[in-house]
């Protein structure tokens, strides 16, 4: 029997031994993408929650600003603004106003040409 092994070529006995490692390479190298992936995929997780609070705490600012400009534009809070700076502003006269009239029926209902409706001042 040994001298069956030493008539072998040493191909044969490297063979096992190749497959073995290059079975390791590819588990190991499969066992570090995985882990590589899976701490990608947290990094992003964690991204994307302080984008997400982020945002929050954007909308929450822009509703507050949306609040406090519609509470500037109330009339009873303009009137009194006039009132403290003393602009002694009033209703404009009726001369003064431009009325718009619209004529109901005058658009058109296809994309065709289009009609230009008069818009003039009121006597």
């Amino acid at each position: 029997m040994a001298s069956n092994r030493r008539s072998q070529s040493g191909a044969v006995r490297f063979v096992p031994a190749l497959k073995a490692v290059m079975l390791c390479t590819l588990i190991g190298g499969s066992c570090v993408g995985y882990v590589l992936q899976k701490n990608r995929i947290f990094e992003l997780g964690q991204h994307l929650g302080g984008r997400q609070q982020k945002l929050d705490k954007l909308k929450k600012e822009n509703q507050d600003l949306a609040n406090r400009l519609a509470a500037l534009q109330r009339p009873t809070y303009l009137m009194q603004r006039v009132v403290d700076l003393k602009l002694d502003l009033g209703r404009p006269a009726p001369n003064q106003m431009v009325w718009i009239t619209e004529y109901p029926g005058t658009f058109p209902t296809t994309n065709g040409s289009v009609s230009l409706q008069y818009v003039g001042r009121r006597p």
